[in-house]
């Protein structure tokens, strides 16, 4: 078994370096090198290829961009990110567009090697710098999705907080609505939770501040 690499990475010492380690391994071979992504993705379609080493950082077309490309002509491609780039938002970005894994570029060649194997079958392998940031981005858009959860009003909330906003009181609330002043109150109370306040106009501010009126 033979498994076969191909290279996206615009240094060409770099990718030169990775070619010779990867075709001088019994059981891999690097059946292309490419300087960007335009000219690797020329040929996805008619190449046999089990896992792409690719740069995020790329002249014209970014490595994110050519994740999701690479992935539509080539469902079954494992693509693992090597680069410098450490940041959490890049790590996240790459793993959402199709990435199976995500490596730094000082990451020792018998550790690479390793990689691709993990990759090729079906792992996803990660420094562990880059796999502290993916849990990073984890706990911060799982903390992020229930705040915005708590204060996604109703469709019937946004009007009672509009009517609120144009100076109505309960009354005229409810009368314009079509529905009972408890009602009305019912509902006052609801956006005063999800939104986290205590009186009207700090529901108000803070419900034009989050462009929901």
């Amino acid at each position: 078994m033979t498994i076969k690499v191909a290279i996206i990475e615009d240094n060409s010492t770099i990718r030169e370096g990775l070619a010779a380690l990867i075709n001088g391994t019994g059981g891999y071979s690097c059946v292309g090198s490419y300087g960007d992504c335009e000219s690797f993705l020329s040929k996805v379609p008619s190449m046999d290829v089990d896992v792409a080493l690719m740069d995020i950082g790329l002249p014209g077309m970014s490595g994110i961009e050519g994740i999701a490309k690479a992935k539509k002509l080539k469902p079954d491609l494992n693509i693992l990110m090597l680069t410098v780039y450490e940041d959490s938002q890049s790590v996240f970005k790459a793993l959402c567009a199709g990435a199976c894994g995500f490596l730094v570029k000082k990451t020792p060649p018998s550790r690479l090697l390793d990689a691709i194997k993990d990759a090729y079958e079906g792992g996803s392998p990660m420094s562990s710098l880059i796999a502290r940031q993916v849990i990073n981005v984890f706990r911060q858009t799982q903390g992020k999705s229930a705040s915005e959860e708590e204060s996604d009003l109703t469709n019937r909330e946004i009007e009672v907080i509009t009517s609120l906003s144009d100076g109505n009181n309960y009354q005229e609330i409810a009368d314009r609505l079509f529905i009972s002043v408890d009602t009305v109150r019912h509902h006052i109370r609801n956006i005063y939770r999800k939104l986290h306040v205590h009186s009207q106009s700090e529901a108000v501010a803070k419900a034009i501040r989050k462009g929901l009126i």
